[in-house]
């Protein structure tokens, strides 16, 4: 059983921050920005390149939860949504995930915030 899954079966202590009947959301322990937090879907999806239509509505519920993430954490001015698929592309946990990353001192400036360059997650 992956490490997310038992975050979502409360086996795995964690810092939720939101969780409905599709997706669990909680704070990165690695951050690499000063909101991080990772949305996961209940169900166990390996990677994006394993989703397919049965899965629309999980997919959905993640965007949705980024939302709500964002208004609770207070940077629903600007954060950035984020998925690593596979390896190559940085995906170290093989459970399907998005990153939500906000730098909420850069939106307190008066034009706007710097877009930040997020290398890797």
């Amino acid at each position: 059983m992956c490490i997310f899954c038992q975050i979502i079966e409360k086996k795995v202590a964690s810092n939720i921050i939101f969780e409905n009947d599709r997706v669990l959301a909680f704070r990165d322990i690695h951050p690499k920005a000063p909101v991080h937090a990772l949305m996961v879907t209940r169900k166990h999806i390996r990677s994006v390149n394993d989703l397919d239509s049965d899965d629309e509505k999980d997919i959905s519920a993640l965007l949705l939860a980024a939302k709500e993430v964002a208004q609770k954490l207070n940077v629903a001015k600007g954060y950035k949504l984020a998925f690593n698929v596979e390896r190559a592309g940085g995906q170290v946990i093989d459970h399907i995930h998005m990153h939500l990353l906000a730098w909420p001192n850069d939106l307190k400036e008066a034009d706007g915030h710097k877009q930040k360059e997020v290398m890797t997650l």
